[in-house]
């Protein structure tokens, strides 16, 4: 017995030493495997979702200085009397969720050792039966030292407990499993290799046979029965590998823009898996450094699970001069411990990655496209101007009532504007849009790319768009600024065919087209010289020929043909 209780002694003392300070590590990824736990369709219990990083905390705490009091030999009675407490309750738990498929990942070594619900449930049994030894045979449990110095342990440890708890909150935690970690590339994290299982399933299908059901079950072929088929189910008998990175989208306005910011040599990223949550003061430092690293020509992006609306009020609140992108909460909650937090990549490469308390320790090298000069006032208000240049031009393309309810309550707008007139609404806001731009325009010239950065500086573009009969007065700055490298020339190239068709000319390069017989019939505007329009297009900075664009224009059935001005007369 004596042999026994000194091998599960050293066992059990070890494991909770080792369990309670990996997840000492990440006090706050254990949080939120708690707030799993007390989900209502698991344990229930919501209204201790608040106190999840009180209780995490409490927790590591007690779990490691219980495996340093049973090495030593501190409060034996005591000691026993917890462990047994606590492995019984943990061994409910993870019989309770392998069982019933509740929490995949029990969260017992945290990110470093992730164990399945049945490879948790058997961990506990194991721990039951040498915490059980300890039970019965605890009076061989002979104190180490003296009381005195045991109780020196015992207060250095939960103060070195409480110090990396503090130092882990306030920065990121000291050793980082998950698969964000720096130097991990986002791509390869989502890749499944050659060869890697593939999860199998079980088919139960079901057949009417002589006005009797029967049931075959395969892994997948369609069973040949002389019967009416009824239904299929299927059930998954062994899972298929799973990349380490899954659910990580790059989303905005319905479009997923992953590959495009992969492909970025220099993106700062702003996570804040939720608003609502957020730290407010870390937005303060947040706009600086976002601010120092947009002067010296990197990409910023943010990154939440919140709606486009509240992430749009946040960052007209804080001044933040990046757009935020949708992402699911879960993937942002493990990218980084801290709400907000900042990244910089490199093609995808996580090179480094701070709390917001340490975001003056970004190493951010000034770049060739610095832009030291950059307006963030202008910015703010061509960014906030940008919204509004699209704010009811979003409802008219919904293509029924639903849709446009959805848009619209998503937008914070009551019924009475989503639907009322919309064209009408939206002109009033083009209108006073362009008082501002044409401001702009006449004191500071084009507000290009070195002074509000990109994409702002297609802002006042598309309000000037947007106003064809300020078009004229102001082509000759549009073109000036193209020349100049301060706005991207295809956007030239649209305003200058614009205005000559406005002007009932002949277009450059093919970009307006015209319907008529209400919607019948289509064509694209006459251009001057239609036999050389794709070398322009190309000039100019189109990638499709005039050929491909017409049909992304008018439908995939629609065949390009040269019109004259005769025949549009005609």
């Amino acid at each position: 017995m004596k042999i026994l209780v000194s091998i599960s002694r050293v066992l059990v003392g070890i494991l909770f030493i080792f369990s309670g300070l990996v997840k000492l590590n990440d006090p706050i990824g254990f949080s939120f495997k708690l707030q799993d736990y007390f989900a209502p369709e698991v344990l229930n219990l919501e209204f201790l979702v608040p106190y999840a990083l009180l209780i995490a905390i409490f927790v590591v705490i007690f779990e490691t200085l219980l495996g340093f009091a049973l090495l030593l030999g501190y409060l034996r009675k005591f000691t026993v009397w917890s462990l047994l407490l606590m492995i019984v309750f943990f061994t409910f738990l993870t019989f309770y969720s392998a069982y019933f498929n509740k929490v995949t990942d029990c969260g017992c070594f945290g990110d470093a050792i992730p164990l399945t619900p049945w490879q948790s449930f058997t961990k506990d049994v194991i721990l039951l039966l040498l915490i059980l030894i300890l039970f019965f045979g605890r009076k061989y449990i002979t104190p180490l030292f003296t009381r005195n110095i045991r109780s020196l342990v015992i207060f250095v440890g939960f103060v070195g407990c409480l110090w990396v708890t503090y130092h882990v909150l306030m920065h990121l935690p000291i050793i980082d499993f998950r698969p964000y970690k720096i130097g991990a590339n986002i791509e390869e994290g989502m890749t499944i290799p050659e060869g890697a299982p593939k999860p199998v399933y079980d088919y139960e299908w079901k057949f009417n046979v002589n006005g009797e059901e029967k049931t075959v079950l395969t892994k997948g072929d369609y069973p040949k029965v002389d019967g009416e088929f009824i239904g299929v189910e299927t059930t998954e008998v062994q899972a298929g590998y799973e990349p380490p990175i899954h659910d990580f989208t790059i989303e905005r306005d319905g479009e997923n823009h992953f590959e495009e910011f992969m492909q970025e040599d220099n993106l700062i990223v702003v996570v804040a898996y939720n608003l609502n949550k957020a730290e407010t003061d870390g937005f303060f430092p947040v706009r600086d450094i976002t601010n120092e690293a947009l002067k010296k020509g990197y990409k910023v992006i943010g990154m939440s699970a919140s709606a486009t609306e509240r992430t749009e009020t946040v960052a007209e609140r804080y001044k933040l001069n990046f757009k935020f992108y949708f992402c699911d909460e879960t993937a942002l909650k493990t990218i980084v411990r801290s709400n907000p937090g900042v990244l910089h990549l490199q093609n995808g490469t996580i090179k480094q990655k701070v709390h917001w308390n340490d975001v003056d320790e970004l190493q951010l090298p000034a770049l060739e496209t610095a832009t030291p000069n950059m307006d963030f006032i202008l910015k703010q208000r061509l960014d906030s101007i940008a919204v509004l240049d699209q704010r009811y031009r979003k409802l008219m393309h919904a293509k029924t009532a639903e849709e446009r309810a959805q848009l619209g309550e998503e937008m914070g707008l009551t019924p009475e504007e989503y639907n009322g007139d919309l064209w009408v609404m939206q002109t009033v806001l083009d209108s006073s849009n362009m008082l501002f731009v044409e401001k702009v325009f006449n004191d500071r010239g084009y507000p290009g790319k070195s002074v509000v950065g990109e994409p702002t500086n297609t802002a006042a573009w598309y309000v000037l768009q947007h106003n064809p009969d300020k078009i004229p007065q102001y082509l000759p700055l549009i073109k000036e600024a193209g020349k100049k490298g301060e706005l991207p020339f295809h956007l030239v190239a649209m305003m200058e065919d614009r205005y000559l068709m406005n002007q009932n000319k002949p277009q450059l390069y093919g970009t307006q087209g015209r319907t008529y017989n209400d919607g019948r019939g289509s064509f694209i505007w006459p251009i001057k010289d239609p036999e050389t329009v794709n070398e322009r297009r190309k000039e100019a900075g189109f990638e499709q020929t005039i050929e491909a664009y017409a049909k992304v224009l008018f439908g995939d059935d629609f065949e390009y043909e040269v019109k004259t001005m005769e025949d549009v007369k005609q």
